[in-house]
């Protein structure tokens, strides 16, 4: 363990992210973490979050601004998205898009997990969906160890991911959603475990002590 804990750990600042948080929820664990913009920082990390609270047009901005979007497309350590975090993970998003340009004009994201966020369908009930909802495990993953059906996570959401073959983690509002989806080292997350108490804890710390090996890489 003491190995583990002197990896290097790397928070990707995206300029709309509520960083703190997610940086002292691993410190709580004993880890410490680094929050950076920085190509050389990001590539030479063990492992990477990308934290997100916002827009994906306006973090996909940024992260272009930035110039980080090839650096993190071509990320090969574990990396684990929060929120916002995951859905940049996706392909495409229409997050703010009317009706009639949503075939058009997604929001082009960073396409490592070839799915793509919608809104949800919360048939009536109000939106943004917001506060605790049970998870139901869809496939077994290492991040999801000593998690079971029916834990409480946090969410603060009006867009999603669709069920996929990516989809390791579902939730109920209105209609089923992926609260977590994974593809070889990308794994995100919908809720905030950073605000998840004890169940946002053990998802933390299993990302931070996973090995390159529980995901075949």
């Amino acid at each position: 363990m003491t190995g583990i804990k002197q990896q290097k750990i790397v928070i990707v600042d995206t300029g709309c992210a509520n960083l703190s948080s997610v940086k002292f929820a691993i410190e709580r664990l004993g880890f410490q973490a680094l929050i950076t913009d920085d190509n050389d920082q990001i590539r030479d990390a063990d492992k990477v979050i990308l934290p997100g609270v916002g827009s994906a047009k306006h973090a996909m901005l940024n992260i272009t601004s930035k110039q980080l979007t090839n650096t993190l497309q071509q990320l090969t350590q574990p990396v684990l998205g929060f929120c916002l975090g995951m859905q940049l993970m996706t392909r495409c998003s229409l997050e703010g898009l009317r009706v009639t340009d949503r075939d058009n004009t997604a929001i082009q994201c960073l396409n490592l997990i070839p799915t793509e966020v919608k809104p949800l369908n919360a048939q009536g009930l109000r939106l943004p969906h917001m506060g605790w909802n049970t998870l139901a495990i869809k496939q077994p993953h290492p991040i999801l160890h000593g998690i079971k059906d029916g834990d409480y996570v946090y969410f603060v959401h009006s867009y999603g991911a669709p069920i996929s073959e990516y989809t390791i983690a579902s939730c109920q509002y209105g209609a089923e959603f992926s609260a977590a989806i994974a593809k070889d080292n990308f794994i995100g997350c919908q809720f905030h475990p950073e605000r998840s108490g004890d169940i946002g804890s053990q998802i933390i710390k299993n990302f931070l002590t996973l090995s390159a090996k529980e995901l075949q890489l």
